[in-house]
């Protein structure tokens, strides 16, 4: 395996050789000051909360060693909060396991008596009330497959399609169906309230079934903190570009879509949501199972390279390890081999090629989109070694990475808490800058940043944008040649 790809330049910013994110997920085998550098030193630009699991106690002690890491390394770290959300499960059983035989029935319903080989508790009275008959429920991460015959308020009658085995609370899917759910339980609440607090970078919302659920999370979070969308129902997919247009993110969580959707579905709609993601400027992961036989294995498989190479040839801006490094035995491998592969795949000639062919054309384009668009062919056509975004909302920045370029984007902010969020964003570098009130100031400060940062120096050219005037434009474009001494 490959050494991990980061560069450290003068005690600056340690600089990735690829542009494709990666986000990974802390828990027991990562929680510790010294693996969680290990952890970002290996590759890590992200690092996911997963509030499934663990304490308040437990999250913020990791919080606080990313935020020591950060200043340590002078390299700011976006943080993610992933609330749970309604997590639907079959009761218990008084016997333990139980067999099933496909075609035998089977019942659910609201009895809280553990159950047998004929029925079990579903203590979720709006799945009874979404239920129709020809209905199939999925169980158990879809290996137990029911059909129902009949139901009420209060029951399902089934028949057992496949499967043999069920044990105590086992997860249900509901395919095909809009449950009457908010995506946010009382448990989530209070887990969003704690992590704005800890002030946290993204909140990632699970379940999401239509755009009203993330009307709801916004308002709780306002501006405290950017909303990532998993989609991971098929009801979003139905509401896809609504959802895009609400979420300041997206995530493709392959695993729930895999069960309630045939999987040879699962490829074809990643392709789509990162696609349309991209169309509007949203940065999205791709995640779940990437390098799943690395929880257990010092390598990946074949196939899981390939999955991965995959994410990255189909332009996404990040791509996650959940169970890998949360709970894995090689955390730290998992991340370096993540970060090898992202690597390689932007070295191959035909990479840009194919970012450049999958761009959307804007269905309604803009002077800001227009001059974003000019600064990557001029960045291509000079040989610039950066674009320099220059923004106090990350919207230019946000720009300059659908343009997917070829050379790295350098974000000089005056506010890293608003902006920390864009390290999550294709090819980002965030920079805290001074604020000036000169535009020539402002210029002068990106290119001492690019130089300190090691991504430019004596002679080298950049490409600057920044909106100046209208907050969350792009209106000002300048091509810089880095000179010894910076013009004032």
């Amino acid at each position: 395996m490959s050494a991990p790809s980061a560069t450290a330049t003068a005690g600056h910013h340690i600089q990735r050789n690829r542009k494709m994110k990666v986000v990974a997920t802390l828990g027991p085998a990562s929680n510790t000051p010294e693996l969680v550098e290990e952890l970002f030193l290996a590759g890590a630009d992200v690092f996911r909360l997963n509030f499934s699991h663990g304490s308040h106690e437990d999250h913020r002690r990791c919080y606080d060693i990313i935020r020591a890491l950060e200043a340590q390394h002078d390299r700011p770290i976006a943080v993610m909060a992933d609330l749970q959300g309604p997590k639907l499960r079959i009761g218990t059983f008084a016997g333990g396991p139980i067999s099933l035989e496909p075609g035998q029935a089977f019942r659910l319903d609201l009895s809280s008596e553990p159950g047998d080989a004929t029925r079990v508790n579903l203590p979720h009275p709006e799945i009874f009330a979404a239920l129709v008959p020809d209905t199939d429920l999925l169980l158990n991460d879809g290996n137990v497959r029911l059909h129902v015959d009949s139901c009420g308020p209060d029951f399902a009658m089934t028949t057992v399609v496949s499967g043999r085995v069920l044990s105590d609370r086992k997860g249900v899917n509901v395919p095909g169906v809009v449950l009457p759910l908010s995506a946010l339980t009382e448990k989530d609440r209070a887990d969003l309230a704690f992590a704005l607090d800890l002030g946290v970078d993204w909140v990632a919302l699970s379940f999401v079934q239509r755009p009203e659920d993330l009307v709801e999370a916004r308002k709780l979070i306002g501006d405290r903190a950017a909303l990532l969308a998993k989609i991971e129902k098929p009801q979003a997919i139905d509401r896809l570009s609504a959802i895009i247009e609400l979420a300041d993110g997206i995530m493709v969580a392959r695993g729930d879509l895999g069960v309630e959707l045939p999987p040879e579905n699962v490829p074809t709609l990643q392709k789509r949501i990162i696609r349309e993601a991209r169309a509007a400027g949203r940065p999205v992961i791709v995640a779940t199972q990437m390098l799943e036989s690395m929880v257990s294995a010092p390598s990946p498989t074949r196939a899981e390279a390939s999955d991965v190479a995959n994410a990255v040839f189909d332009g996404a801006d990040a791509i996650m390890l959940s169970a890998e490094t949360a709970a894995g035995a090689y955390p730290v491998a998992a991340v370096s081999f993540m970060d090898t592969i992202a690597a390689r795949v932007e070295r191959d000639p035909t990479y840009q090629q194919m970012l450049d062919t999958q761009r959307l054309p804007l269905e309604s384009s803009t002077s800001s989109d227009a001059i974003t668009h000019a600064a990557k062919t001029i960045a291509n056509a000079l040989g610039a070694v950066a674009i320099i975004t220059i923004t106090s909302t990350g919207s230019t920045t946000l720009r300059a990475a659908r343009e997917r370029p070829m050379v790295p984007i350098l974000c000089v902010t005056p506010d890293l808490t608003k902006t920390r969020k864009l390290m999550l964003a294709y090819g980002v570098l965030v920079s805290e800058g001074k604020s000036f009130r000169r535009f020539q100031d402002k210029v002068n400060s990106g290119v001492e940043i690019a130089q300190a940062a090691g991504l430019a120096k004596v002679g080298d050219t950049l490409v600057v944008t920044a909106g100046e005037g209208v907050p969350g434009s792009t209106n000002v474009l300048r091509v810089v040649t880095v000179e010894e001494t910076p013009a004032h």
